[in-house]
């Protein structure tokens, strides 16, 4: 499936800092970043529960926002890209 990550930390504090390296790594681990707090992911259904769990565990619901979302597949018919496109095709070929 593929996912949508997008969050809002609160780096008001040291520990808020942390937290927005914490969760960045926690998405780079899955999938690609597409602006600063936005990721694309490619996951399975145990991928996505492990993700999920990650980033709760990274977030202060009290003063951190983060949405995921669903994507309708294939996402290359539903996503419309402009601008400087860094993206990685997660089903092309490593090596041609």
């Amino acid at each position: 499936m593929y996912i949508l990550i997008t969050y809002d930390v609160s780096t008001e504090s040291e520990a808020g800092k942390k937290r927005l390296r914490k969760v960045a790594q926690v998405c780079k681990d899955f999938g690609q970043r597409v602006q600063k707090s936005v990721f694309e992911c490619s996951v399975n259904e145990t991928q996505f529960e492990q993700l999920k769990h990650r980033l709760l565990q990274c977030i202060d619901e009290k003063s951190d926002s983060l949405r995921i979302y669903r994507l309708r597949e294939p996402p290359k018919k539903y996503i419309q890209e402009y601008g400087v496109n860094h993206t990685i095709d997660f089903d092309a070929p490593l090596v041609l």
